[in-house]
This record gives C-alpha cells, sequence and structure tokens, in this order.
C-alpha cells in the first residue's frame, strides 16, 4: 500500500507546507502527510521543533524550518513567522495544519497570508468555533445535529447547582481547545462519579471554570465512529470516509490506537449535511458515539484540519483527504471513487497498551470487521524507514509512562481513571 495512488495527476510544481503550533514531536499525522504528497512527487516542507523529530527525517521531506513554538504567541509573530517561511520556500505552497492552533490562525489571517500560501478560505470565526467545546455544541443545538447533553458553568455556584440535579457519572472536559496557552482545568477527559468528587476538583477550576460538563455516555452502550472529509468551496465533499474507531489511548477517550473503515452512508450524509449548513470548507476530522440508548449519532468534536489518523482513509482512486485538497486547491479533478473498506490503521507506539487495556473491557465494536483488508501503519514504511527508528528513540520516557498509566488504570477495578492527553492533537 506504500506506494497507492502514484497515478493520481497532481501538479508537482506547487509544495506543500506542515504547519503545527506548539510541541509535540511524536506526531504521526505530519508524516502522514509528507508520505502521501511526497510519494506522488509533491515537494514537501515541514516545520519543526528540531533537527531530530520524526518528520523532519522523513525521505520525502525536501525541508524542514526548526521553528520551536509553544502556542502562548502572539499571532502576529506566528504570521510573520510563517511568510518568512514562505519567502524561503519561493513559491505559492500549500498550508497543512495538523492542530486547531494553526488552522484557526490560518482562517483568521487569511487576507496576509494568502500571497504566499494556498489554503481553503472558510469564514474566518469558523474553525476557532468549532474547535471550542461550548461553540460546536451551540452549532449543533442551532442546526438539528445531535450531541451529547452538556453545560457550560461560568462559576462555582453553577458547578453547585448543576451536582444537585445531575444525573452521574458526567465527563469534565476542557471548554476551548487552545489548552497549551494556559493552564488546562482538567487533563484531557475526565470522568466524574459523583457530586462529591465534582464539587471537589472544582475548587481548583478558578472563579470562571473553563470545562465544559457533559452527559457521559456508557461505552458499553456506545460505538466510536470517525469521519474525515475535504469540503471544496461549495460545501460539497471532495472525499469523505466513515470508519470505526477499535481502540484508542487513553482507553476510550483519547488517539486512535486502531481503527477500521467502514461504510455508513447514514454518517456520511449526516455529515456532509452538517457541514454544508455551517459553510465549513477544507480538510475536517469528526468523531461521533453511537449511542445505542436513544439509536442516535452524537456529534463529539470536530477538528478544522486533517486528523492524525488520516491515512486511514483512502479510496480506489488512491486519495485521501490530504491529496483531495492539493488537487482541488491547484486546479485537478479529485476522481471519486468508493472507500476502501475493511482497510486497518495502527498507531504502532500506543496501540500495544491499548491493547492490554482493552482486553479489559469488553467485547469490540460489532461493526468492526474480524479480518482487515490491509493495515497501513502510522510509522513504519519499508520506503521511508527513518521517522519510525525515530520515533522508538524518542518515545522510551512516554512509553514508560503509558505502561504505567495502564498498570494504576488496571488497579481501578471496573472505574476509569482521568483520561490523559495524547502526545499532540489527534
Amino acid at each position: 500500500m506504500a506506494r497507492s495512488g502514484t497515478r493520481l495527476a497532481v501538479d508537482r510544481s506547487v509544495p506543500a507546507l506542515i504547519v503545527k503550533i506548539g510541541a509535540y514531536p511524536l506526531h504521526h499525522g505530519g508524516v502522514g502527510a509528507i508520505r502521501s504528497l511526497g510519494r506522488l512527487g509533491v515537494p514537501m516542507y515541514a516545520v519543526t521543533e528540531d533537527r531530530f523529530t520524526p518528520a523532519a527525517l522523513s525521505r520525502y521531506l525536501r525541508g524542514r524550518f526548526v521553528w520551536p513554538t509553544t502556542g502562548r504567541e502572539a499571532p502576529d509573530r506566528l504570521v510573520t513567522g510563517l511568510l518568512r517561511i514562505g519567502r524561503r520556500i519561493g513559491r505559492p505552497t500549500l498550508l497543512l495544519p495538523t492542530d486547531e492552533e494553526a488552522a484557526v490562525l490560518i482562517a483568521e489571517h487569511a487576507e496576509a497570508l494568502a500571497g504566499s500560501f494556498l489554503f481553503p478560505r472558510a469564514a474566518p470565526g469558523l474553525p476557532r468555533r468549532l474547535a471550542s467545546k461550548q461553540g460546536l455544541h451551540e452549532l449543533c443545538a442551532a442546526h438539528g445535529v445531535p450531541s451529547p447533553a452538556a453545560v457550560f458553568p461560568g462559576s462555582y455556584a453553577d458547578i453547585e447547582a448543576y451536582a444537585g440535579r445531575a444525573r452521574f457519572p458526567v465527563v469534565a472536559k476542557n471548554r476551548e481547545a487552545f489548552v497549551r496557552r494556559e493552564r488546562p482545568a482538567v487533563t484531557g477527559t475526565t470522568r466524574i462519579g459523583g457530586p462529591a468528587q465534582l464539587l471537589d476538583l472544582a475548587r481548583d477550576w478558578g472563579p470562571r471554570p473553563g470545562v465544559i460538563l457533559q452527559e457521559y455516555l456508557p461505552r458499553e452502550q456506545a460505538e466510536d465512529w470517525i469521519v474525515h472529509a475535504c469540503f471544496g468551496a461549495d460545501r460539497a465533499p471532495l472525499a469523505l470516509f466513515t470508519g470505526v474507531k477499535v481502540r484508542s489511548w487513553p482507553p476510550h477517550a483519547g488517539m486512535t490506537a486502531c481503527a477500521y473503515v467502514v461504510d455508513n452512508p447514514e454518517l456520511a450524509k449526516m455529515s456532509a449535511e452538517f457541514v454544508r449548513r455551517i459553510g465549513f470548507t477544507g480538510i475536517a476530522d469528526l468523531d461521533w458515539r453511537f449511542d445505542r440508548r436513544d439509536g442516535r449519532y452524537k456529534l463529539l468534536d470536530f477538528n478544522p484540519r486533517m486528523g492524525a489518523q488520516f491515512r486511514l482513509f483512502e479510496n480506489a482512486a488512491g486519495v485521501d483527504v490530504v491529496r483531495a485538497q492539493h488537487l482541488a486547491l491547484t486546479g485537478r479533478t479529485v476522481p471519486e471513487a468508493p472507500q476502501r473498506a475493511g482497510r486497518r490503521f495502527v498507531v504502532e507506539n500506543v496501540d500495544l497498551p491499548a491493547l492490554l487495556a482493552y482486553r479489559r473491557g469488553g467485547p469490540r465494536p460489532p461493526h468492526a470487521p474480524r479480518r482487515a483488508r490491509g493495515t497501513e501503519l502510522a510509522w513504519f514504511a519499508g520506503d521511508d524507514p527513518l521517522p519510525f527508528l525515530t520515533m522508538l528513540a524518542r518515545s522510551v520516557g512516554p512509553g514508560a509512562r503509558h505502561l504505567r498509566q495502564l498498570r494504576r488504570a488496571g488497579r481501578r477495578a471496573g472505574t476509569e481513571a482521568p483520561l490523559r492527553q495524547g502526545e499532540g492533537p489527534k
């Protein structure tokens, strides 16, 4: 599968730049994008934290720009840095953001960036609103899209009132996507078992809690579905894929560790209609949860950029969402073809601890195939081995932390520990 799509008629005169804001060097999504377009002969460039990130050592990378950022920089400084990179590349370049900060920056400073770069022109405030838990919840309510019941407390008194009427357990998440810019209220997704635990945690959230308190959808009664798509300027899907998440790390709420492509016309239609109504254009990564209790798909997340697991999805013509974006923005036709159902995606460095954790956690999703029709590995590729080897060298510390987390989770029989975020965007 390594060289799939090599017959696509891409414009090799238009390079692409992987844009990231913040420190998350072990990000397989950026490596996947470099390989996806690089194998087609597109010159690939990337912003990296240092010279020895996995992405920086891909054989398909034409050039790297070492630019450590935190996400706390002033937007004007970030825009100036991008324009400096654009001048060094020397020709119009496709921008491929790998996190919400970068996607929002590009959308909100489109006029300044347009002369040097190619990117979809979404409404300036829309990506920020989609990346926000509250903004997404409000959009879902306005357009009749199911989502988990949620409240957005403005004070500790609001939390006390909620604790008196809520049905537990509930889930606490950070309200805004940009948690790297300041101290987050919670670390990742946290399951809260009762009023006393909620009130105890909330004492550390400050006078204006930056959290969303959300209905808990029990994993025994739910299925996790993912949709990756690329939408054109007319909001119609250029490529749209559906799949089932089998395992994640941390368990049940973190980044995808293993997933399968599964045809789901109903979910594809729901996703396309929602995007048409809100007017989004570009690449999107949506997380849905099917609630068996009421038979509805509920939208959990809308990432207005490529997801780290986007290489799970490819159609029979060799098109993934990154290739679709490059073809569309360079005036080429995006070939239509069925998605490759049954295909599997595995993130090697997190799927082993996830596999051990999920053996304790009940049956696999009923729609997941028993046997894969081809496997795409996040890190290892025979034609590009250095990113995999670099990931191994750099993940010794994080790997040990994963195993310690797993042991702690195992000691909590029948409970879910607070779930920590993976390294970087999913």
